[in-house]
This record gives C-alpha cells, structure tokens and sequence, in this order.
C-alpha cells in the first residue's frame, strides 16, 4: 500500500470511540483524556505514514500505545509515593506526614458539614480560630494565638499589622533566606516595615539595639536560624535580654521561630533547638512558626503571644487572605491536641516518632528489606550498614541521627538506572546515590511499605 492508501486507511476518532475498546476506555476515564490519547496516536501515525516508517495502520496495533496516554494523562500530578532517603520532613516530598489520626479527623470534616463558624452552644456564627485558641494557650502557654496558612504568612502579617510604616530592629546575621527565596527583608519591605540592620553577621551586641532603639521603632524581631549555624568567634542577644530591654523602652519583642518545637529535644541530645514554651516564658510578644516541620501537622503558620498583639493581627486585612480552611484546621487541631501529653505526641506524630526512633528499630526494619530481596535476587552486592539521617525541611541543620541503610550495588544496570528506575515505577521510590550503591534509608521506610520497597527494588534489579 502506498501512502495515500494508508492514510485512508487510518480509523477514525468516532471509529475509535465506537469500537469495543472506545467503550471501555469510556467507562473508565473521562472522556477528554479518550479524546486526546485517539487524536495523539493517529496523528503519530498519521506521522510515521508520510515518513514512510508506518507497518501497521489498525486500530488494533494503536490501542496499547493509547491506553498507555490515557492512564498518562488520567494519573493526578500530586501522588503518593516511599521516601527512602532518611530526610524526615522532605520538603519536596510533602514535608511533615500525617497520622491517621489526624487524617480520620480531616476526613470526617471534609466529607460533611462542620462547626466550622458556627457556635453550637449559642446557635450563632464563631470563629474558626476558636477550635485551636485553648489549645495554643494550653500548650504554649501564651496568652492567645491563632493561624495562618505558613509561617512566612504568619511573619508578613504580624509585620504589616504592627509596624508599617515604621522601623523594624533586626540583627545582620538574622536576615536570613529559607526555601522557595523568601528573605527576611524582602517580606519586611512588601509589608511596609522599614528594616534597621545592626550588628555584624558574626556578631550583635545589645547596645547595637540600644543605639536603634528610637521613636520611629515598632517592633524588635529575632529570628532563629533554624536552617544554617554560624560557628566560631560568635555573639548574639538572648531573647530574655531583648525582652527585658524592648519592653524597657516600650517596644514589642517578636520571635520568628521557623520550624516551631513543642517538645524539648535537648533530653535526646538534640541542641540548639528552642522550644516555643520557652520562648512564651522569656516574655516575647510575639512568636511565628510552622504548623508543619518539627511540629509535625499540616502547612501553616502559627502565631501566638500577647493578647492585645494578637487581636490588633487578627484585625488586619490580610487575616483573612492568609486563613487557613477548614482541612488544615482540622488538621491542626489534632496535631495539636496530641501535644497535651508529651509522651503521645512522639508516638502518635509521624515526625516525631521518626526522628526520635530507636536505631535498632531502623536496623530491624533495614534487615527485613534487605532479606525480602535477597529472597528473591540471587547474588545481589546487598548491605546493611549504619549511616546518617537528616531531619530536613530547614530544621536542625546540625543534628545528624544515627540510622541504618540497605546499600545495593546493581550488576545489570548502573546506580542512576536503577535510581531512575524506582523513581519512574508505581509507587514511585525516592532512594538516594552513595558512590555506586542506591541506599534506602529504614528511617523514612514505614512498617507497611517494607514489602512494596522490596518489589521494587527486585523488579529493578531483574
């Protein structure tokens, strides 16, 4: 046949709608995605026929390769998959996982209607920032609080409700960047804030404050360096002095704390780290930080502090365009309500308990995958060592925890293959490269994904 024959021969998209196999793609996706996969496969073909490389013209030899466009484009962008790297709050794998708990909670609110602003016990319209209000005030200990939809929120509302307009006193060596180049003075000038630096990077003393302190000032901010350290001939204010010296002068103290602790990590060896209670008890006014990190629940930006500060924010415009909706409220309040009891939290929170796991534990957990895939892989250059884990997300840069890890050492293909391999399958699997081994980190493996880890590798390994 020559080319124009074979371009009459082609079928038809309605052709291809109305054969057995148009009716089953229908039945199982929308009809869009059917569309665009027929359109795409005979415009190939269409392609290869004027190229002179077509074989095959049927239907039949194009429905593998349209079935495969259709799940293509039928599969969400935003899906699950196994993080074995040992960063436990991944930023680009979701942050911080939730329990199901909290996803049980979430669900309940999601699939009905809920006491979202609305008051059962008056049969009036509340608040949504009620629901987390006692919470906040029970844990941390401050005054009052409520939340925003991030942190980085949390801090430009604070700063646009407070002190626009007016100077803003920061330590040079706490203008710091985090993800996404979100920079402390690029959101103090958005916000209307005038920043006045003092001190050195390496260095600030208090009476670079004292000699900045004037009428024009609204705000003290300290920020903690939560995802960088600077070592050696160092110095910076405590938040107690700061306080004691703002409120000498009648200025508010604010403290963006970043990823935000509800736990003392020091009784596990972990420094560095403030706790928000003990910031709450250094008398700062104001403290900002993350819902999700190291405390462990959904995205968003918590603000406590004083009462009067609190309520001047709340006031603010932007309140309502930073708010958090009713999921990531749900959300939070469980989180939340797990840190009532201390020893809970950390076997309820998924962050917590992974991070503060047992290395023998992770040990036993790295020897079960690795005994699933020699199993099935004869042979294989396969072991289980100890290494390190990071916390990740910005948080505890320093802090390295003891782990254990099933290094493998493909034959057939090399480690980027294999790499690949995973991180293309079904679910995807994220490991990370060392030299020539894959390792898969046990810390960030769940007891549940152990077997579906140990498929993949097997099926990438064959």
């Amino acid at each position: 046949m020559d080319a124009r024959e074979l371009l009459s021969s082609l079928p038809s998209v309605d052709e291809a709608l109305k054969s057995e196999y148009g009716r089953e793609w229908l039945r199982k996706y929308p009809r869009r995605y059917v569309l665009d996969a027929i359109r795409e496969a005979i415009a190939l073909r269409r392609k290869e026929i004027l190229e002179g490389t077509a074989k095959e013209v049927s239907l039949e030899s194009m429905t593998a390769g349209i079935s495969l466009n259709i799940q293509r484009l039928a599969t969400p962008g935003l899906r699950p998959l196994i993080n074995a790297t040992g960063i436990v709050v991944h930023t680009n794998l979701g942050r911080s996982v939730l329990s199901e708990r909290i996803m049980e909670k979430v669900s309940s609110v999601a699939t009905g209607y809920s006491t979202l602003e609305y008051d059962l016990a008056s049969g009036k319209r509340g608040k949504r920032h009620t629901h987390i209000k006692r919470l906040l005030r029970e844990i941390t200990g401050a005054e009052d609080g409520f939340a925003v939809n991030n942190n980085a929120a949390a801090v430009f509302l604070c700063l646009s409700a407070l002190a626009r307009g007016r100077e803003v006193i920061v330590s040079r060596g706490e203008l710091v960047e985090i993800g996404g180049s979100f920079r402390i003075p690029d959101v103090m000038s958005h916000s209307g804030a005038l920043l006045k630096e003092v001190g050195t990077t390496n260095k600030t003393h208090l009476y670079d404050y004292e000699n900045a302190c004037s009428e024009a000032t609204a705000l003290i901010l300290k920020v903690h360096r939560s995802n960088y350290q600077i070592v050696g001939f160092t110095e910076e204010v405590p938040i107690e002095k700061l306080v004691s010296f703002g409120h000498g002068r009648g200025v508010p103290v604010m403290y963006d704390l970043g990823s935000g602790c509800l736990i003392p990590l020091d009784q596990y060896g972990i420094h560095g780290e403030p706790a928000v209670q003990e910031i709450v008890k250094s008398g700062a006014d104001l403290i900002t930080f993350s819902g999700d990190k190291l405390l462990g629940g959904p995205q968003a930006g918590i603000i406590v502090g004083r009462r009067e500060c609190i309520e001047r924010i709340q006031k603010h415009p932007l309140a309502r365009a930073v708010r958090i909706d009713k999921l990531t409220l749900a959300a939070l309040e469980v989180t939340l309500m797990e840190y009532l009891d201390g020893e809970q939290a950390k076997e309820h929170i998924p962050t917590l308990r992974m991070l503060l796991e047992d290395p023998g534990t992770i040990k036993a957990r790295a020897k079960k995958i690795a005994s699933l895939i020699k199993r099935e892989i004869k042979g294989v250059v396969l072991q289980v060592k100890e290494d390190s884990s990071q916390a990740g997300g910005g948080s505890l840069p320093a802090a390295e925890f003891p782990t254990y890890v099933v290094a493998i050492k493909p034959e057939k293909i090399s480690v980027n293959q294999m790499e690949e391999t995973l991180r293309r399958g079904e679910p995807a699997l994220i490991a990370r490269i060392q030299g020539n081994s894959l390792i898969l980190d046990a810390r960030t493996i769940g007891e549940l994904e152990i077997t579906a880890v140990a498929r993949a590798v097997t099926a990438a390994l064959r």
